[in-house]
């Protein structure tokens, strides 16, 4: 094959035309192999090797767009975002930074200090692995004067517990400088500086003075017993807040006071504050009219569309482990009040015209 190949060649060699399509052949054949050895080492991009020119390593550049550059205002920090119920007690202070907000300004604090406390919630204790917005526990009923009773004394009936009015004190009226005139067939008469308590009586009565004057023979007071003196009417001090569930809180604050929490005051907080009142009123009420008789332990959650006219415009699910009248009474305590009121500029411009709310109701 070899000596057949070596005459092929030797004939195309002496021929000047194969001659020339040979060598081009081979030139071809060259070129590709220097292209194959050489091109990998000149196109590579990243440098393998000392000496290789800074230019042949590949860049990276970032492109930051400054809000001035479009003559754009800087983007103000978002408003805070989650709800919570603050204490009405406690005094107005308005808190450096915080994701709470409120129908009113406060800030974090506690009677008994946490030491090394950062949370912006109370220390408190609670309900394990349960989450509320809420820090106090009240009534929303005003509050009303108070008297305790006092027992009968052991040895009157109770039905002697009536005493006589007091006697009151009364002095007659006097005369005793005699005036006299010039003329003789003048009427001579008694003066006297008019007393104290003196009253037309005949003669003076001892008694208590400023004593009240009663219609009848006997008082409806009481009688009382110097040794157990009644107490003063009081003002029963109940907390202007919602009946709460307390979440236990470990962490707490070194700031002292009354009970508090971080929140920011807004339109939105104290318009959702009062919305949550009256639910709480009105849910409360339905539940004693209608003797729903839930389940102690259980929940009902209402997730719920509002619009921005204070209406509630659809009810998206309840989910509850009471009973179904339980059930519909959270749903009517939510519905039968509406509408709230329409929302400010300041609530449309954050929520929009519309917003999902969740509520949860607790039977203890």
């Amino acid at each position: 094959m070899s000596s057949a190949l070596r005459v092929w060649f030797a004939r195309a060699w002496e021929d000047r035309e194969s001659r020339s399509t040979l060598i081009g052949l081979a030139g071809v054949l060259l070129i590709h192999l220097l292209l194959w050895v050489v091109a990998p080492l000149v196109l590579r991009f990243e440098p393998v090797a000392r000496g290789v020119r800074p230019h042949a390593a590949g860049r990276e550049f970032n492109i930051e767009l400054a809000p001035e550059s479009f003559g754009k205002a800087p983007e103000k920090p978002k408003d805070p975002f989650k709800f919570v119920e603050t204490n009405p007690d406690a005094p107005e202070n308005t808190p450096d930074k915080t994701n709470n907000f409120a129908a009113q300004n406060q800030q974090v604090a506690q009677e008994k200090p946490t030491p090394d406390g950062k949370s912006d919630r109370p220390a408190l204790e609670g309900k394990k692995d349960f989450e509320n917005n809420q820090i106090v526990s009240g009534r929303l009923s005003k509050p009303v004067e108070h008297v305790e009773a006092l027992p009968p004394p052991l040895d009157v009936p109770a039905a002697e517990q009536v005493v006589a009015a007091p006697r009151a004190e009364q002095t007659p009226l006097s005369g005793t400088e005699k005036v006299e005139g010039e003329n003789k067939d003048g009427i001579g008469s008694s003066l006297a500086k008019r007393l104290e308590n003196a009253t037309a009586v005949p003669e003076r009565v001892e008694g208590v003075r400023d004593a009240k004057q009663y219609d009848g023979a006997i008082s409806t007071q009481p009688a009382i017993d110097p040794s157990r003196p009644r107490p003063r009417p009081q003002v029963t001090q109940t907390l202007q807040s919602r009946p709460a569930i307390l979440a236990e809180n470990k962490f707490g604050t070194t700031n002292i006071g009354n009970i508090a929490v971080d929140a920011k005051w807004s339109s939105y907080g104290a318009y959702l504050q009062k919305m949550i009142d009256i639910v709480q009123i009105q849910w409360e009420r339905i539940v004693i009219e209608q003797k729903a008789n839930p389940i102690v332990g259980s929940s009902v959650t209402v997730k719920f569309i509002m619009d921005d006219e204070g209406k509630i415009a659809r009810i998206i699910g309840v989910e509850s482990t009471a009973n179904e009248t339980a059930s519909r009474a959270c749903v009517s305590g939510i519905t039968d009040r509406a509408p709230y009121g329409p929302w400010t500029d300041d609530m449309k411009a954050v929520l929009g015209n519309k917003q999902e709310m969740t509520f949860t109701f607790y039977y203890q």
